[in-house]
């Protein structure tokens, strides 16, 4: 830590562990289980492979992050967050709602698989979930994810579920974009970056409890 703050507090000494440049993004790409120092790098289109490896380096030096190899037959070396370093998640969480208030950002850049899947996590309002009960699948690329809504709780992951109400399909940033009301599924479709299958209702269902916070004004007063 030759660029430690040398501070007591520990928001100081937070940004002392994650305040490097792509440290937060690799945590947050390692909040819906292991990755590949392979997948990493695809999902971090911008992060050299060199500055990947001694960001890793520092987050397990921290105890943040650990490397361990998958069971037979994959046996493959994986890299996932600690337990500590999994209760960063409502932090991550909050930085991503609180940003998306700023009046310079732009929804539509590049979006992760598992950033969609946090966002969606970010954004759930379950005031607005009342009576909702669905179950989705997106298929991002080339892996799945899951969501499902009931009893006002929205619960998002990595992987299969057991059953599901529709499948969409498509570029995470396309997916969300329908999903906050920032385009409309059926010019998606057109487009061919979202498509569905199953039932298109139980879908625009789901998107009811999801909304992008209202923007900060540059003055400082809050504003719609």
């Amino acid at each position: 830590m030759s660029r430690a703050y040398r501070d007591a507090c520990g928001t100081a000494h937070s940004l002392d562990l994650i305040g490097e440049r792509w440290a937060l993004l690799i945590m947050r790409e390692l909040l819906l289980g292991p990755r590949r120092f392979g997948d990493l790098r695809a999902d971090l289109p911008g992060l050299s492979a060199n500055v990947l490896t001694q960001r890793l380096e520092g987050l397990e030096a921290s105890g943040i992050v650990r490397r361990r190899r998958l069971p037979l037959p994959a046996a493959i070396q994986v890299y996932e967050l600690t337990e500590w370093g999994l209760e960063a998640e409502p932090i991550i969480l909050a930085l991503g709602r609180w940003g998306a208030r700023s009046p310079i950002h732009d929804p539509s850049m590049p979006l992760s698989a598992v950033s969609m899947m946090l966002s969606l996590r970010a954004m759930f309002d379950p005031e607005h979930a009342e009576g909702i009960s669905v179950r989705i699948a997106f298929r991002l690329r080339a892996d799945l994810y899951f969501a499902s809504i009931r009893d006002r709780i929205l619960i998002a992951g990595h992987g299969r579920s057991a059953a599901t109400d529709a499948i969409v399909s498509g570029s995470p940033g396309a997916i969300v974009g329908v999903i906050y009301g920032l385009q409309r599924l059926e010019d998606a479709e057109k487009t061919g970056t979202v498509e569905i299958s199953g039932d298109r209702a139980a879908f625009a269902e789901f998107c009811v409890p999801f909304d992008l916070p209202p923007k900060a004004c540059p003055g400082g007063a809050a504003g719609g």
